[in-house]
């Protein structure tokens, strides 16, 4: 089915310009504090001796604001301009629409001072204070993961009430994503916040932990990111995804493969040989369908390369699909017993993470963002100069990061199994990690480019004209 393009009535913009800005408050502050978590590898950390501020707590930040305050804040705005644009509906309400922006503002605030009060859980992306000493009932702070899962029940309840009042009619595969993503939003957070600290223990929760990681990308911004792809690509190019069989392939292969794969961040450990097999051959699986959805994104943009040249929306959205798959390219071989051997605990792991989440899913957002912000403040761009600057600095410096990062961790996981000294190790390191430091300081820049430019479009008196944003027939 085609979108539906009457927007008055239907999409709500003074929430998505809510998250919208909260989105890009929390990725200013993640960017800045991963770059100052960057400085105390090479002994310029400017707070060598605060409790309060140590590069642990600075780091949580910089993981969790990335996670729970750009991605999920940017994709909720998306989804408030999509869902009832594809469904015919409002949202169920816009009032509950800004208590759930206040609640899931509150939970980073409160998580926040979890982090430097240390009251963070000991789990990889799950370090969200339950408010609980471990292990027990007692209170020692406020239950931040009992209120994202309010927040999350709110969130689902106020899009599917719209999804379900469309449901005679044929759903366009965006909504298969997003309702997918709700759903396992809600499992996966509750898998991994509830079980590993209460049920679970050692090498069983490690595993349930792992499952936890990467279901969190894989089985809630994944879908939401393919989903917004399959959304705004055709809208902005004004022509239909080129299959949409391949679309349903990648839906039905993400739901099948992907729940199993977080384990093969445990390879090499207790858990049990079999269900590390399981987790390597899916994950080998899931590369076949992250090809189909690439192969789809790419054939959708045939005959109209030139967009790539007039539209910043869609260089964004096409230059993360090419860091995709290089990523996922990546992760068939890392996910093999050969790779973990020399790759795991090593500067890879960093590498390979940097360019999916930022590479890939907020280029994808920053898309959407560079598309969408016009209309809701109705004011033209303040500055393609600055557009410009925001792509291109991101770019360098995501693939710059990618590759220095990624020859670090090969150098040294060859020198660690060669039973080199650990300070010959960290010696060899540093020079990438200057590297590493100046190409983060690029993303900062672009970034505060863009930033800057989303203000002052805010505040400009040229009023938004559509005309001005179609691709011109010659582009054909």
């Amino acid at each position: 089915m085609q979108p539906q393009l009457s927007s008055e009535p239907l999409v709500s913009y003074k929430l998505i310009k809510l998250h919208l800005i909260a989105a890009a408050i929390a990725l200013l502050l993640s960017m800045a504090a991963g770059f100052l978590y960057s400085l105390q590898f090479l002994g310029y950390y400017p707070w060598p001796d605060s409790e309060l501020l140590a590069p642990g707590h600075i780091r949580l930040i910089h993981t969790n604001l990335a996670a729970y305050g750009w991605l999920v804040n940017g994709f909720t705005a998306m989804t408030y301009y999509a869902v009832p644009r594809l469904t015919g509906s409002k949202v169920l309400s816009e009032k509950m629409g800004t208590l759930i922006f206040a609640v899931w503002q509150f939970a980073l605030l409160a998580s926040l001072g979890g982090f430097l009060f240390n009251r963070a859980q000991a789990i990889e992306w799950g370090e969200t204070p339950t408010g609980f000493r471990p292990g027990t009932f007692d209170l020692n702070w406020i239950p931040v993961d009992l209120i994202v899962v309010i927040g999350a029940v709110l969130l689902i309840t106020q899009f599917m009430v719209p999804i379900y009042k469309a449901r005679e009619q044929k759903f366009y595969v965006t909504l298969w994503y997003f309702i997918s993503g709700f759903v396992w939003l809600a499992l996966t957070y509750l898998m991994g916040n509830i079980i590993p600290e209460w049920v679970l223990p050692g090498a069983a929760g490690a595993a349930v932990t792992g499952l936890f990681i990467h279901d969190l990308v894989g089985l809630y911004v994944t879908p939401m990111g393919w989903g917004l792809m399959y959304f705004f690509v055709p809208l902005i190019l004004k022509k239909p995804i080129w299959s949409h069989s391949l679309s349903v392939i990648g839906f039905w292969g993400l739901a099948f493969f992907y729940p199993l794969g977080g384990v093969h961040h445990f390879l090499i450990s207790p858990i049990p040989d079999y269900v590390e097999y399981g987790a390597i051959t899916t994950t080998l699986a899931i590369e076949v369908v992250v090809t189909t959805v690439v192969v789809n994104f790419f054939m959708t943009l045939r005959g109209k390369w030139s967009a790539l040249r007039t539209s910043f929306a869609i260089r964004w959205f096409y230059a993360g699909a090419v860091m995709y798959f290089i990523t996922c390219f990546q992760c068939a071989f890392q996910v093999t017993w050969m790779f973990q051997k020399i790759i795991h605990f090593t500067d890879w792991v960093v590498s390979h993470a940097h360019m999916i989440m930022f590479g890939t899913f907020t280029f994808w957002l920053f898309g959407v963002i560079d598309w969408l912000w016009p209309r809701i403040v109705r004011r033209e761009w303040h500055s393609t100069s600055l557009r410009a600057w925001h792509f291109w600095l991101s770019v360098t410096g995501i693939v710059v990061m990618f590759f220095d990062l990624m020859i670090a961790g090969l150098v040294h996981g060859f020198m660690q199994r060669e039973l080199n000294h650990w300070t010959d190790i960290i010696d060899m390191s540093i020079p990438f990690w200057w590297v590493r430091t100046v190409s983060g300081a690029m993303l900062l820049g672009g970034l505060m480019c863009g930033l800057y430019n989303m203000y002052a479009t805010a505040k400009s008196d040229v009023e938004y004209v559509e005309e001005n944003h179609l691709i011109p027939a010659s582009a054909d």
